[in-house]
């Protein structure tokens, strides 16, 4: 893809970035994205719900507000019918809902495995975006939601857990990146994304390269959803998060006590993630105790050294 040439265009898609943005004046720009995907759950309103909190995020990771989106979907209506795809919607919506987004419209094809979606717009103040490539040495790396959603997803499909073992995990994917967005504008934060499909090392690979960084990971920090460790005890792991590592291999030094099952996990692909969020030692802490207090989590997982490439100890 060529490089847009306008000038409007303050983030594109070349650092690897969540969202692009594009500036309208000097005080508005619109940041724009695009998400959607098959079912992780079996509840066609839970997938709904997810799927718009997913794709909602990236206008959070950079800072943004949303407040349009058009569905995105694709569906087997003769074979499922129109009450599944109805329920689909109705989850999508109540996340705009929350959100204070405005659903304006959306397109949908026949489809033999349903997928859903939703393409975003935010705005922004264009001296107030948050990207990936700010990320300076002596930051702290802070992670606002657990991992291991695709490692769970994958084992409820499987019939290794049930509803019930899922549902906290649904609550992580349906809660909204808004309050952390707020708070890491509030401690100055240096860079932000959301961790989704490339897992927490992909992503974090993308802010490494696109900040010219190196990032050292604690292993022993990282906060895990309930029974991660022990779906992959018994083998169970999405082929995405195995073909993740074998990819993020290439660019992470593992220390010798990082076990399998963790290299795993820092490649899992997540769906609907928390923020991975670069901030300046000072406001560190101030920044952990409200994300705490707004019910995200302020887990510190690592820091930003001078170097490039991923240390994980």
């Amino acid at each position: 893809m060529p490089k847009p040439l306008d000038p409007n265009v303050l983030v594109d898609f070349h650092t690897s970035d969540d969202a692009g943005v594009y500036k309208l004046r000097d005080d508005l720009a619109v940041v724009q994205t695009v998400d959607f995907f098959t079912p992780i759950v079996d509840d066609p309103f839970d997938f709904g719900r997810i799927a718009a909190a997913n794709a909602l995020s990236d206008i959070y990771a950079m800072g943004g507000a949303p407040i349009t989106a058009l569905n995105i979907a694709a569906y087997p209506m003769e074979k499922l019918g129109p009450e599944i795809l109805a329920r689909i919607f109705a989850g999508g919506a109540e996340i705009a809902r929350e959100a204070g987004v405005a659903i304006i419209g959306g397109h949908t094809i026949e489809d033999d495995e349903p997928k859903y979606g939703m393409a975003v717009t935010g705005v922004i103040h264009p001296q107030r975006i948050v990207t990936n490539a700010g990320a300076r040495p002596g930051d702290v790396l802070i992670l606002t939601k657990p991992l291991g959603t695709g490692i769970l997803s994958s084992a409820l499909k499987k019939g290794a857990i049930g509803e019930r073992e899922i549902a906290p995990v649904v609550k992580w994917m349906t809660t909204l990146n808004a309050a952390a967005s707020r708070a890491m504008l509030a401690a100055g934060a240096h860079a932000a994304t959301d961790i989704t499909g490339f897992g927490l090392l992909g992503h974090a690979g993308e802010m490494m390269r696109a900040s010219g960084v190196r990032m050292r990971i604690f292993a022993k920090s990282l906060p895990l959803h309930p029974l991660v460790r022990d779906m992959l005890s018994v083998g169970i792991a999405p082929t995405g998060t195995r073909n993740n590592l074998k990819e993020h291999e290439q660019f992470t030094e593992f220390a010798r006590e990082v076990a399998p099952d963790t290299r795993l996990i820092l490649s899992d692909a997540q769906t609907s993630g928390g923020l991975l969020i670069a901030v300046a030692p000072e406001s560190a802490a101030s920044l952990r105790a409200e994300l705490t207090e707004s019910g995200a989590l302020g887990a510190e997982i690592g820091i930003v050294e001078a170097g490039t490439g991923i240390i994980v100890s």
